[in-house]
């Protein structure tokens, strides 16, 4: 209370905003909350599960192993020179990281509706949880390239770890951007258009082929170099060569490939947040 019988509250909820209001500041004063959901997340994902967080280890081990026969066998897709399976495994740990995270986000507001419709947090707590939560995932997958690096080191193959590496934790900063923004978009969607939902680990899946996950970008240009162009295009494309590049020293790393998916990443999400945020308004009336 002041001296002219005002009240100063700490916290004063309106419904109406600015359009361009990220609410920043709201997820600042309640990371408390955000590491307590980051905490649930990992706990609840793995209570009940035999095998606990060896399927961090599973998952990407039993993928790999299926790329290299498949692609690397079968079809005889070039892998730069590189170890098949070290080639595969370093584009399956950066791939699933963005994966992760935009599947999950995707449906933040149909799974945590009650929740959301009870107390109020800012929304975007629950989804930056999510990305944050998927890192524990990433890391036990980056041991486990590292590795195989070693193993194949031990067996006297030459990798040349590039200065690159040193963008490393830009590239995951780039990785969850990208994830959570179109995360955001296809939740703020779904809101209204029930379809969406059953279309996102359908569309990832083929995202996933559209990006360089199982084939260099080298070799799309050299059989394909008419519609290398649309695989340049994605984001995801950018971002994985200049992984694998830090990492095992071959790929198609360019100081421009790297700007493109900066800044389409940073368009997204600020777009995306927009749109996130207009929805959380009224999405309990509609989901």
């Amino acid at each position: 209370m002041t001296k002219n019988g005002e009240q100063n509250w700490d916290l004063v909820i309106t419904g109406r905003t600015s359009l361009f209001d990220l609410k920043f500041a709201d997820v600042w004063n309640y990371r408390d909350l955000l590491v307590l959901f980051v905490r649930r997340d990992f706990v609840s994902f793995y209570k009940q599960t035999v095998l606990g967080p060896l399927w961090f280890f599973i998952q990407p081990v039993f993928t790999m192993l299926v790329y290299t026969f498949v692609f690397g066998n079968l079809a005889n897709i070039p892998t730069d020179g590189l170890p098949k399976p070290l080639f595969y495994l370093c584009g399956i740990t950066a791939w699933n990281y963005f994966a992760d995270c935009l599947t999950k986000t995707s449906t933040v507001f149909r799974d945590n509706a009650n929740i959301f419709g009870k107390v109020y947090f800012p929304r975007l707590i629950m989804p930056l949880s999510i990305v944050v939560s998927n890192l524990a995932r990433f890391g036990v997958q980056l041991i486990l390239l590292i590795g195989m690096m070693g193993y194949y080191a031990v067996q006297g193959v030459h990798l040349h770890i590039s200065a690159a590496l040193a963008l490393f934790p830009f590239l995951v900063l780039l990785m969850a951007v990208l994830g959570l923004s179109c995360g955001l978009l296809i939740t703020a969607l779904t809101t209204k258009y029930r379809d969406l939902a059953f279309l996102v680990t359908f569309g990832v899946q083929l995202l996933m082929y559209a990006t360089t996950v199982i084939y260099p970008l080298s070799e799309a240009k050299e059989k394909y170099p008419a519609y290398a162009w649309i695989i340049e295009l994605n984001p995801m494309t950018g971002i994985i060569e200049t992984f694998r590049y830090a990492f095992l020293g071959e790929g198609s790393f360019t100081i421009p490939g790297l700007m493109y998916s900066t800044v389409i990443s940073l368009v997204l999400l600020f777009f995306s947040i927009i749109v996130f945020n207009r929805t959380e308004k009224n999405f309990v009336d509609t989901i």
